[in-house]
């Protein structure tokens, strides 16, 4: 089959990249480098059926040509990262919906199925967990730039769902929760690479907020394997599906592990999210996914637990 993934060089769609050429697809990718890296797509770039562009989901022009040579999209291009959406909030709502329009209307074009990838801050700052694909979503203030997000993922499901509605264009939502594994950077805000990479050096360790705070890490390899068995199971057109684990952990004992691991020297140090952030930064204290209803659709069960992944990203930052 022809694929194309959108931000594909970067972390999750370099991994995915490797993944369909493996099965004998041919794949094109689209990035604009601006999370992404070339030296993510390194090991493969050579191969004969891979084929990469650099440029953006906002030419129109580009992705017209891209998606009429395909019959699957796995659209993972989006402004991603705490850090990142903070520093840029205009680009990231062009980026997130205007893209993401793109995208839509050409896959609806060339009758392409599409994979349109969300996330957990969908539910905002809600206290229930886990969180269910059905649940309200509870947001914080206008003035606080990461609600940007939230809502712009929004506006993209409502979009994809109304393709799918009207247009009877099939198409998969994905929310993933807090996917990590090698490749992975720090630099926008990710937890955990940037928690490994300070141990490694014997630099403090910076928690924000009190550290109280849980996250549920999935393996990039097992989110991948959701991806493609979602995309190619015809039930789950029109469906939305939380993707991750829910092994718990908190922040400040995510800390703990890995300084242990590392046999690092660091210090674990405390920042207000005022000061790594915002003024008003708002945070979830608890977030876990429900995955029962994929679990239902293609019996998903994650393969890694958060020591695994730890081990394969330590020996990849090593290496």
């Amino acid at each position: 089959m022809k694929i194309l993934i959108t931000g594909g060089a970067g972390f999750i769609g370099s991994h995915l990249a490797e993944r369909l050429l493996s099965e004998g697809n041919e794949v094109y990718a689209v990035d604009n480098l601006s999370t992404g890296k070339l030296e993510n797509i390194e090991s493969f770039k050579n191969h004969p059926k891979f084929h990469f562009v650099i440029g953006s989901i906002l030419d129109r022009e580009l992705m017209d040509e891209l998606i009429s040579k395909v019959q699957q999209v796995y659209h993972l291009a989006a402004a991603v990262g705490v850090k990142y959406i903070i520093e840029n909030p205009l680009l990231s709502l062009k980026t997130n919906i205007v893209g993401t329009d793109n995208v839509l209307e050409l896959c609806n074009k060339y009758k392409a199925k599409a994979l349109i990838t969300s996330t957990s801050e969908i539910y905002g700052k809600s206290d229930k967990v886990p969180f269910n694909e059905q649940d309200d979503r509870l947001l914080g203030s206008t003035h606080i730039s990461r609600w940007g997000y939230s809502s712009s993922k929004a506006i993209d499901e409502f979009m994809a769902l109304a393709f799918y509605r009207e247009k009877k264009l099939p198409v998969v939502i994905v929310r993933c929760f807090n996917t990590v594994g090698p490749r992975q950077t720090g630099m926008y805000g990710m937890v955990l690479p940037k928690f490994i990479k300070s141990a490694l050096l014997d630099q403090p360790i910076v928690v924000y907020g009190t550290g109280k705070q849980t996250r549920c890490f999935a393996d990039v390899s097992d989110v991948v394997d959701a991806f493609t068995k979602l995309m190619n199971t015809p039930e789950c057109e029109g469906e939305i599906f939380n993707v991750g684990t829910t092994e718990s952990i908190s922040i400040i004992d995510l800390a703990e592990k890995v300084k242990a691991k590392c046999n690092s020297k660091s210090q674990i140090q405390y920042m207000s999210y005022e000061d790594a952030f915002e003024e008003g930064f708002e945070d979830m204290m608890n977030r876990m996914p429900d995955l029962s209803k994929i679990h239902e659709y293609i019996g998903y069960e994650p393969k890694y637990s958060l020591d695994d992944i730890i081990d394969r990203m330590l020996h990849h930052y090593e290496n």
